[in-house]
């Protein structure tokens, strides 16, 4: 869903396709998309995982991915995939990099599940890959090690009526922004606004949305929004140069390899305004957007009448975290992440033997640490399988005992 990716500004999915279609086609790795883990049992080195894999109501050994049913498919409805700013089918896949490129059906959507009535995408199929029978299937694996990786979501614009979010259609934040930038996305690339498709002439950006507040939002700092801020800046400044870009924030946090110096290049060279302070209310005002803040280094009021804001909300455990926990024998903190075994000695480790943590799922990080993580609990499965032998817990019962 990124466009670019900070500090380099490399494109995301020249990095990351190239990798997940390697992934799709190798040998030994075999992919359970559209699933679900329903239940782990056993020990580190002889799991046996349940899956429940649901019914995408399309044969996947038969589709070839032309796309021709998602493309005659009648009913659109709001792409999750471009923060609702763009369109879906019924039918479709949730990107056109998707791997594997096979669609699924979306029942809820679907007028031949609604209405009894359609059939377009079974009619046009070429290769006859559309059941409309098909079922849930569960299915076991044996696995040595088990890898939690179930990334964040952003916090709901509608938890933050007083910034306009869910109100004030103008009202955005940093994903919904992404696709803005995006060639693939559905301004092609173009920053607009989402009420008339204009081009913004003065964008708002505020920073901790929702992080760093206990009372209406999260307590802990989300980590990377400072710096997608100055990305989505420095970005909007390339695409509209007539444009005036103003960054609200509490504390500048860029703490990593060439993060300060990316965020003074937005300031410096791209003369993105950066106002220290909180936002107290932002409303609609005829065709603009009003922010209310204050300038906490001269203390004064600063009243700012904006094309579009763009909000850096919190970043929240993924909504599968605590079932998955429950089904994996984990623990929770306070935050809704995923607890390691030792926060500093075992950091990619939990409480269960076999079964490690990597990227946000623990709690909120940038890309680059992300992927450090992700390695590291990557050496440590090689480390367990790399034993000669295994640890064995024998328990006795006593009742049956003579």
């Amino acid at each position: 869903q990124l466009s670019e990716t900070f500090p380099t500004l490399d494109c995301s999915q020249c990095i990351l396709t190239p990798r997940t279609v390697e992934v799709g086609h190798h040998p030994r790795i075999r992919l359970h998309t559209y699933s679900e883990l329903t239940g782990l049992q056993g020990e580190a080195g002889a799991f046996t995982a349940t899956i429940r894999r649901r019914a995408a109501y399309v044969r996947w050994d038969l589709c070839t991915g032309c796309g021709l049913c998602q493309s005659k498919c009648p009913s659109r409805v709001p792409a999750e995939f471009e923060g609702l700013l763009g369109e879906r089918r019924a039918i479709y896949t949730l990107s056109p990099q998707a791997v594997p490129n096979k669609p699924v059906i979306d029942r809820e959507h679907c007028r031949y599940f609604a209405l009894g009535r359609c059939r377009v995408c079974e009619r046009l199929c070429p290769v006859g890959a559309i059941d409309y029978e098909q079922q849930d299937q569960v299915v076991e694996e044996p696995v040595g090690a088990v890898i939690v990786a179930t990334g964040y979501q952003l916090l709901p614009l509608a938890r933050l009526p007083e910034y306009g979010g869910g109100a004030v259609p103008d009202v955005i934040d940093g994903l919904q922004f992404e696709r803005l930038l995006s060639a693939s996305g559905p301004t092609a690339g173009m920053v607009r606004r989402p009420s008339d498709g204009r081009v913004p002439k003065r964008v708002v950006f505020i920073q901790c949305a929702g992080s760093r507040d206990p009372e209406r939002g999260q307590p802990y700092c989300s980590k990377f929004c400072c710096m997608y801020t100055a990305k989505h800046a420095l970005l909007y400044r390339h695409r509209v140069r007539d444009g005036q870009a103003i960054v609200f924030y509490i504390d500048i946090r860029a703490a990593g390899k060439g993060y300060e110096e990316f965020v003074q290049r937005a300031m410096d060279e791209e003369r993105v305004l950066y106002l220290r302070g909180k936002v107290s209310k932002v409303f609609r005002d005829g065709d603009q957007v009003m922010v209310w803040g204050t300038d906490t280094l001269s203390g004064r009021n600063v009243e700012v009448a904006a094309d579009l804001v763009v909000l850096a909300p919190a970043a929240l455990p993924d909504p599968s975290q605590r079932d998955l926990a429950r089904v994996l024998g984990l623990t929770i903190g306070e935050d809704g992440f995923m607890e390691e075994r030792d926060p500093q000695l075992a950091p990619v480790d939990t409480p269960r033997p076999g079964v490690f943590v990597a990227g946000a799922a623990a709690g909120p990080k940038d890309i680059p640490e992300t992927v450090a993580q992700a390695s590291a609990a990557a050496a440590r499965v090689l480390s367990l399988f790399s034993r000669w032998e295994r640890e064995v817990q024998v328990q006795v019962q006593a009742d049956g005992c003579r």
